[in-house]
């Protein structure tokens, strides 16, 4: 079995006319774009076996502990935004500025 990492933007081929691209990661959640001619059946998986089809045998079970992202949501953007604003109003010191690193390399502003 091949097992393929990629970041966003990257993809691979499937034959000669099949195109499978990483398009984000939102959350738990992966978003892919595929590109294969119309006679070309595409199915969940979920879907597959809600049907009655057979789960193939080379499908793996991932364990949740592969989860590398924690949970976000609005609580948790704000208590961010909180924490930036009180090290805002803090000294320069190179205590507060190491907390400030910290932070930024955990959660980059970007994120937050």
């Amino acid at each position: 079995m091949l097992c393929i990492s990629l970041l966003p933007g990257g993809y691979f081929t499937v034959g000669g006319d099949t195109v499978i691209q990483f398009d984000r990661l939102s959350g738990e959640r992966v978003h892919l774009t595929v590109n294969a001619p119309r006679e070309v059946s595409i199915l969940r998986g979920e879907v597959l076996e809600r049907q009655g089809g057979r789960r193939p045998d080379c499908v793996m079970d991932v364990s949740p502990r592969y989860v590398r992202q924690l949970p976000w949501n609005h609580a948790k953007k704000a208590a961010l935004a909180e924490l930036r604003q009180i090290l805002d109003g803090m000294d320069k010191s190179p205590e507060v500025q190491s907390l400030r690193e910290k932070l930024e390399l955990i959660f980059p502003a970007s994120s937050g």
